[in-house]
């Protein structure tokens, strides 16, 4: 799609969003007969010792969708606490 849109100055870029803590999760969580500390666990062993937000989110898509991300297409974004093919020695 970037690649057809590119010469009508379209850019196509997309986010891979990780987990997520929303009210949506919560109730996920509980209903699969997770603790109702579960984000506390799940957060626990996280890099940046949190799950992102929506606000995460909220606060990237507007960078994307303007002419500050100029000539930016057909990148899709990572937006996860992880490195794609990096091991960390998890089982």
């Amino acid at each position: 799609m970037a690649h057809s849109l590119r010469l009508d100055r379209i850019r196509v870029n997309g986010l891979n969003i990780g987990w997520t803590s929303t009210t949506a999760e919560d109730v996920i969580q509980k209903a699969g007969g997770g603790p109702d500390n579960w984000l506390e666990l799940a957060e626990a062993p996280q890099p940046f010792k949190r799950l992102l937000r929506p606000l995460d989110v909220a606060k990237l898509t507007p960078h994307l969708i303007s002419d500050d991300s100029e000539m930016m297409t057909s990148a899709l974004i990572d937006f996860d606490q992880n490195v794609m093919g990096a091991y960390d020695g998890s089982p």
